[in-house]
C-alpha cells in the first residue's frame, strides 16, 4: 500500500483542554512505544494507515468516526513528538491552514539539523499536496498537512481535504518507503459503499486497481477511480453494526471475566482495575496489533469514549491510569527493565487467544448502557459538562449470559 484515503463527516468545534492535554501524553507514549519496539519505519508505516489512524484517534478518545480526528490527533502528536525529536528521530511538520504554509521553512530547518536533503523532503511535501489537491480533483479542497520525517529521510504525509457541498471531509496518507514516482506508480484501489462497512486496505481479497497518476489526470472528475478508502457512517453513535462483536467481547472478558492475578505474564499488572484493564488492553493492540486488526475502528473507542458522549463519557480517571502506567512502562524498559513492557505487549496476544474460542452475544446495547451509566464513577467527562450518576444504574453486565 503506497497511498489511501478515508471519508469522514464533516464536524466542527475544538478539543476542550481536559482532552488535548491527555490526548498529548497518551499519543506520545504510544509513539515512544512503537519507535521502541519496532523502529521508526514502522510508525510511519501506521501512520500512512488510514484504518490505523483511525483507531489512534478512537483510543485517544475523539468521536470515533468525526472529520476532527485527523487535525486533532496530529496536533497532539506534534506537541509530543517534537519536544523529543532528538531522542526518537522523529519530527511533525505543517498542519492546519497557517501552519501547513510553514511546512517547508521547517523541513529546511530539520534538514540543517540533521544533514538531510531539505530541498529533497520541500519538493515531496508539495507533490504530495498538489496531486491530491491538483491532479486528482475529487472535489475536496486541501486544508491540512502534515508532514512526519525521521532521521532516516524517510516520510509520510496526512493531509485532509474539505467538501462543503456533501459537508464530508477526505483525509489522505502517504509513505514514501513504498513510492516509487509520484506521476508512474499506480494507487491501490477498494470501492466501498457509504453504509457503514469499513473496508481493509490491506485484505487481500481486494485486488488493487492500478494507473499512474498521469492517467487520472486525463480523466474527467466524474470517472475518476477510487481508492483505498475508509469510508464513515453518517449516524453519530457507535453501533454494533460498526464493531468487530467478537474482537470487542474477547478484550472485555479479558479486562472483567478474567483474574489478572491468575495469568502468569500479566502478574506486574496486578492491582489494576478490570476498567483499566479493559483500555489497556485495547491501547496494547494499537501498538502491537498488525493491520488486519483494524479493519472497525470504531472498536477501539471503548478503550477512553469519545468527547461527545459517544460511545460514553470519556472517562479521564481511567485515562491518566493508563498514561501513568504506559510511561512508567517506557521508563522502566530503558533502564533495561522490560518486564511491565512485556506485560503490556502479552495483553494484546492474550486477547486475541481468547478471541479464537468467543462467541458474541447479542450484549452490545447493553455495554454502551453500562458504560454509560457507570462513567460517573470514572470522571467522566464531555464537550457537554461532567458524566451524571444516573438515577438506576441497572444490573451488572456480564459478557457470556444470553
Amino acid at each position: 500500500m503506497k497511498r489511501g484515503y478515508a471519508d469522514l463527516p464533516l464536524h466542527y468545534g475544538t478539543v476542550p483542554p481536559w482532552l488535548a492535554q491527555r490526548m498529548s501524553l497518551l499519543g506520545g507514549a504510544i509513539v515512544e512505544s512503537i519507535v521502541m519496539e519496532y523502529g521508526r519505519a514502522a510508525l510511519l508505516q501506521r501512520l500512512s494507515n488510514p484504518f490505523w489512524f483511525q483507531s489512534l484517534g478512537c483510543v485517544l478518545g475523539m468521536d470515533w468516526h468525526s472529520s476532527g480526528i485527523t487535525t486533532s490527533v496530529m496536533n497532539a502528536l506534534k506537541k509530543a513528538i517534537n519536544k523529543r525529536s532528538s531522542e526518537l528521530g522523529v519530527y511533525v511538520c505543517g498542519g492546519r491552514g497557517k501552519s501547513s504554509r510553514q511546512t517547508p521553512a521547517e523541513l529546511i530547518e530539520i534538514a540543517n539539523r540533521t544533514g538531510l536533503d531539505g530541498d529533497a523532503l520541500v519538493r515531496s511535501s508539495r507533490l504530495s499536496a498538489k496531486v491530491d489537491n491538483t491532479a486528482i480533483q475529487d472535489g475536496y479542497q486541501l486544508y491540512l498537512h502534515s508532514f512526519i520525517v525521521t532521521v532516516d529521510g524517510e516520510w509520510a504525509v496526512v493531509q485532509q481535504g474539505m467538501n462543503g457541498d456533501n459537508r464530508m471531509a477526505r483525509r489522505y496518507h502517504w509513505l514514501s518507503a513504498s513510492l516509487k514516482s509520484f506521476m508512474e506508480e499506480p494507487h491501490t484501489s477498494v470501492c466501498g459503499k457509504n453504509q457503514g462497512l469499513i473496508l481493509n486496505l490491506t485484505d487481500k481479497l481486494a485486488a488493487p486497481t492500478k494507473n499512474g497518476i498521469l492517467e487520472l489526470t486525463k480523466e474527467t472528475p466524474g470517472k475518476l477511480m477510487t481508492e483505498v478508502s475508509l469510508i464513515l457512517p453518517k449516524h453519530h453513535e457507535v453501533q454494533a453494526k460498526d464493531v468487530n462483536l467478537k474482537r470487542l467481547g474477547a478484550a472485555l472478558i479479558l479486562a472483567h471475566e478474567t483474574n489478572v492475578s491468575d495469568i502468569e505474564s500479566l502478574l506486574l499488572l496486578e492491582g489494576v482495575g478490570p476498567r483499566t484493564l479493559q483500555s489497556l488492553t485495547l491501547v496494547s493492540e494499537v501498538i502491537h496489533g498488525t493491520p488486519s486488526r483494524f479493519s472497525d475502528p470504531a472498536r477501539f473507542s471503548f478503550a477512553h469514549g469519545g468527547k461527545d458522549g459517544h460511545p460514553f463519557p470519556v472517562p479521564t480517571r481511567v485515562y491518566d491510569e493508563t498514561i501513568e502506567i504506559f510511561d512508567k512502562a517506557i521508563h522502566q524498559s530503558k533502564l533495561g527493565d522490560k518486564d511491565k513492557s512485556e506485560a503490556l505487549r502479552n495483553l494484546s496476544k492474550i486477547s486475541i487467544d481468547m478471541e479464537k474460542s468467543y462467541t458474541p452475544n447479542n450484549y452490545f446495547d447493553d455495554l454502551v448502557q453500562h458504560e454509560r451509566n457507570q462513567s460517573y464513577k470514572y470522571g467522566g467527562k464531555t464537550v457537554f459538562g461532567d458524566a451524571k450518576k444516573p438515577k438506576g444504574e441497572g444490573t451488572q453486565l456480564s459478557l457470556w449470559d444470553d
